[in-house]
């Protein structure tokens, strides 16, 4: 595992000041610029300093665990339910209670043992090209209709996003059906799976792809600044929100947990509580595009644009075991 020389030195620092007062050691996986505005209202507002380490989310888990009971890590921040998950698992993360959590996170974005609890969403829709196609699928499962074939663009079965959405259709449609989807993926596919969501979104303007399945914010993004190879042609782009008559839109999660070990875990919970605020909401929104998590909270202007539609509100704690299972099928089926 390779570890940035810079973290370890702060590692180190923290863990000589963890205990301090008016403290909280974040570890995050977020890898947004703007979150930097959540981290200095929330010190301004309550005078608790904020330590940050940032890095891959794998590597902070196994860093965690490497820690031990000595580690300074209050709170991990990071993206996507699998990963949430992965930290349960590993065991670096605990069980808490607040009012304030529970009142305002829905309960299908919180991990069944209070464990993590989510703060913001992307929906996993569906993009098409508006020249090519007279009839976008309407839900995941059309996407396997071989009237797609040679048409549809998706990342590797290695990224989460993938790994969360196979996941979610084996709880609402079964194991047998989910092996049927991803079979049928892998065959309508317009080239080997590559890239990152964006890259889905620019194989639509270039012709590789006339279907792809993107994470809304990536879209978003584009709608609001520039995003290169993607914004000036993004009219080209249309999309749907798959699955509005069934089980609605699958819903990617940002979500965060109190550390197992956390030396300041009151001012842990206090960051938890200030990421459902309706401050901390309206930027998630604001300022990266994201769903708030918070039913209550508005939209910003450019996930609005995005328009209304009918969420997966499965509960994402059982979508989380089921990423085993996802994992072997993506393996029997050859989605690389």
């Amino acid at each position: 595992m390779k570890i940035n020389v810079f973290a370890t030195v702060i590692a180190a620092s923290l863990a000589t000041t963890a205990v301090a007062d008016g403290v909280v050691n974040l570890y995050s996986s977020r890898h947004y610029d703007t979150d930097e505005r959540l981290y200095s209202d929330f010190e301004e507002a309550t005078g608790i300093t904020i330590n940050r380490i940032e890095g891959k989310a794998d590597e902070l888990i196994a860093r965690m665990q490497a820690e031990g009971a000595n580690s300074p890590a209050d709170i991990l921040l990071t993206v996507d339910t699998s990963r949430l998950a992965r930290a349960k698992d590993a065991g670096v993360l605990q069980s808490i209670d607040s009012t304030v959590l529970e009142d305002r996170i829905p309960s299908n974005l919180q991990d069944a043992d209070n464990q993590w609890f989510g703060f913001s969403q992307r929906a996993r829709i569906v993009f098409y090209d508006k020249a090519d196609v007279d009839n976008p699928p309407a839900t995941y499962m059309d996407l396997i209709k071989p009237e797609y074939k040679g048409m549809v663009c998706h990342r590797s079965s290695s990224n989460v996003y993938a790994q969360t959405l196979l996941s979610a259709i084996i709880e609402n449609h079964g194991e047998e059906k989910a092996r049927e989807w991803a079979a049928g993926m892998v065959e309508n596919f317009a080239r080997a799976p590559q890239g990152g969501d964006t890259d889905q979104l620019r194989g639509i303007i270039s012709g590789e792809c006339d279907v792809s399945v993107a994470n809304s914010y990536y879209f978003a993004r584009a709608l609001r600044k520039d995003v290169k190879g993607l914004s000036a042609d993004i009219d080209k782009i249309a999309w749907v929100f798959p699955s509005q008559d069934a089980e609605g839109a699958h819903m990617n999660l940002s979500g965060g947990g109190v550390a197992a070990h956390a030396p300041n875990r009151d001012n842990a919970v206090k960051f938890l509580e200030y990421l459902a605020s309706d401050q901390a909401q309206q930027y998630f929104s604001g300022g990266n595009d994201e769903f708030p998590a918070v039913p209550s909270v508005e939209k910003s202007e450019s996930v609005a644009k995005l328009g209304e539609f009918v969420a997966d509100d499965v509960e994402l704690s059982k979508v989380a075991l089921n990423l085993p299972t996802a994992q072997k099928i993506f393996n029997e089926v050859g989605w690389e």
